[in-house]
């Protein structure tokens, strides 16, 4: 059975019947994990390898997990800085922040896949505006050039330690001040100015190998009158054609507030898979999930299917055991958690 268009969460920290009923649907794809899912380490190795033998070839698993106050997983796990972090470095040393942050995706990435995690959706590409609720410190800096290196250097460390990176959330929810999950934002300004800026970082991000974006809950009406998740004009049109963007697109959390402009969940996800997005996220509301489950017709295409497979983690994930036997996992450890800290012990 080929993977679906769908990616469910599940419920607590063990599979439940429910959830494996859902999970062996033919239009699941892949399962999100959240901090409800944790307790901890030898418990999320026991869940994601029951998630993994639902079925073949295996579920995508994915989490949001990109440092800072979006970190599911905290015990057993380096704590990650947020990635404005790096962006104060870069102000300073451009090199030391990129080597930084390549080995902040290392350990991200590493620690991880040892929990058998395929992929977070990771590096955030907005454009650090100063205003918007949601983005904040998530963001590297208000520079393109500056997110372009950095986010370049995570996903470099990403791949070393066996993992895709996923960009968002295209074309830029940066300047919007409203929060997606509780309303719905929309960003005025003209596609020329959102090209200029914000798209630059995914322009640059798609042309170094990109696997795989997520667009925003953000409506541009001077583009589009739908969000750009549900917006061919957006997916199709800037994002395949004009930037030639070849990976993944998964939408944002079709139960966010910025998504119910799509009418009912169904209408929703076939709004967004018509758009253009290979596969559609549905969180944290296990009803909808049934009715989208029972109501959904859709063929796979092929291409959605193999630039999925492309998603599967890499390389057999080594343990943490033997993490911590290596230098390089080890250094790498000690020297994120050292950022953040006052200039003179990273620069010493």
């Amino acid at each position: 059975m080929s993977l679906g268009p769908v990616m469910l969460d599940v419920v607590g920290t063990a599979l439940t019947a429910d959830d494996i009923r859902r999970l062996q649907h033919p239009l699941v794809g892949g399962v999100i994990l959240f901090a409800r899912n944790f307790v901890g380490c030898e418990q999320l190795k026991a869940l994601t390898a029951s998630i993994h033998a639902v079925r073949q070839p295996p579920l995508l698993i994915a989490v949001d997990h990109e440092g800072g106050r979006v970190q599911r997983f905290r015990e057993g796990f380096t704590k990650i800085p947020p990635m404005r972090e790096f962006g104060h470095i870069w102000d300073e040393s451009p090199k030391r922040a990129r080597e930084l942050a390549t080995e902040a995706g290392f350990v991200l990435a590493a620690e991880l896949r040892a929990h058998g995690i395929d992929f977070s959706f990771t590096p955030v590409l907005d454009m650090d505006y100063g205003d918007s609720l949601v983005i904040g410190n998530r963001a590297f800096h208000r520079d393109p050039q500056a997110i372009n290196e950095l986010a370049f250097s995570l996903m470099q460390g990403l791949k070393k330690g066996g993992m895709a990176a996923v960009g968002k959330h295209f074309p830029g929810h940066g300047f919007v001040v409203a929060d997606s999950h509780v309303s719905i934002p929309i960003d005025e300004r003209e596609f020329d100015q959102i090209a200029q800026n914000d798209m630059q970082p995914f322009r640059q991000m798609i042309d170094e190998g990109l696997a795989a974006i997520m667009p925003a809950h953000v409506i541009y009406p001077k583009v589009d009158d739908k969000p750009a998740g549900f917006s061919s004009k957006w997916l199709q049109k800037v994002l395949r054609e004009r930037l030639g963007f070849n990976g993944v697109i998964f939408s944002d959390d079709l139960s966010m507030e910025g998504a119910t402009v799509g009418g009912d969940v169904t209408t929703r996800s076939l709004a967004a898979l018509n758009a253009g997005c290979d596969m559609v996220l549905l969180c944290n509301k296990p009803d909808l999930a049934d009715e989208l489950l029972n109501n959904l017709a859709w063929k796979m295409p092929a291409q959605s299917t193999a630039r999925l497979a492309r998603m599967h983690g890499a390389h057999h994930p080594q343990s943490m055991t033997q993490l911590r036997e290596g230098n390089a996992y080890v250094d790498a450890v000690k020297r994120v958690a050292m950022v953040g800290k006052k200039e003179g012990d990273l620069f010493a």
